[in-house]
């Protein structure tokens, strides 16, 4: 066979996503090459007429037809980038989004910005994005980590290993573990409607239904959360959500009912639809 070089290889690549329909054809060749070579992107283009070896090439390929079977690029290549910090990410956790960054940052500037010792509880963790995230950026914070996949928290502690920080993981159905009080509750729990989670890309599908599926109304664990969070917060702790797009007056009508909080208010992600609440619980 025909040794390629990095510009034949690059080409075959984008041709055959381009053929299948795939998104972001171009960037998700590079990524790939790139991870495959350990070079940069910028060291492909400059390295064009580069002969690659057969075994690397052979990789290549079968993970271009992965990606067109719908397998996620982030769980070929085992990497994800959130908040700015590395993530390990395989098929057993869902794969961290920038819509969640929006949750960490509101935790950072708003919810601890009096107390840089608060004691936070990360509920559904799954990758420990959002919990290592907070670690890091708040080094003084005790945090405590849960989720009822055993194989998701082994994700989650090598993450924790990775990035440096020493976080508390627990094996738990929501609350079930949990015999403490915290400053602040924070989650992104499942939240897509049970018969939706089959109409979503073929990439989503292929995440972890358990981290998606929010039961036949997608409000299942908010009202679990909400329903018990409030038992678990210190006086005047803060409890922190992710909810979907066009969950809004759903998730109030939870909190209200409820009438263990006050000071409800959501902030808005990049796309101005309102992607967390935030609400402390009441005196």
């Amino acid at each position: 066979m025909r040794k390629l070089t990095i510009g034949e290889i690059k080409k075959y690549c984008i041709d055959l996503l381009k053929q299948n329909s795939i998104e972001d054809y171009s960037l998700k060749t590079k990524i790939l090459i790139s991870n495959e070579l350990k070079e940069s992107k910028e060291y492909l283009i400059t390295h064009e007429d580069e002969i690659i070896e057969e075994n690397a090439v052979l990789n290549i390929r079968q993970n271009i037809e992965k990606i067109i079977s719908g397998i996620p690029i982030q769980y070929i290549i085992n990497n994800q980038e959130f908040m700015g910090l590395d993530f390990y990410v395989d098929e057993n956790v869902l794969i961290p989004q920038p819509d969640t960054e929006n949750l960490v940052e509101e935790v950072i500037f708003s919810v601890s910005k009096d107390k840089k010792d608060s004691k936070i509880l990360d509920l559904c963790t799954g990758s420990g994005a959002i919990a290592i995230a907070l670690k890091k950026h708040i080094p003084n914070s005790n945090i405590t980590a849960t989720d009822i996949s055993h194989q998701a928290l082994e994700v989650a502690k090598k993450n924790a290993k990775n990035n440096n920080v020493d976080i508390c993981f627990l094996e738990s159905d929501m609350f079930n573990k949990i015999n403490t009080k915290f400053d602040i509750i924070v989650s992104n729990p499942p939240y897509i409607k049970t018969n939706i989670i089959k109409t979503l890309a073929k990439e989503v599908q292929n995440e972890p239904h358990i981290a998606l599926d929010g039961g036949e109304d997608g409000l299942l664990f908010y009202r679990i959360i909400v329903e018990n969070a409030y038992k678990y917060l210190e006086d005047q702790g803060y409890l922190c959500l992710e909810i979907g797009y066009d969950q809004k007056d759903e998730v109030i009508d939870i909190i209200n009912k409820s009438k263990n909080y006050e000071g409800v208010y959501f902030k808005k992600d990049l796309s101005g639809n309102d992607r967390v609440v935030i609400c402390k619980k009441r005196s």
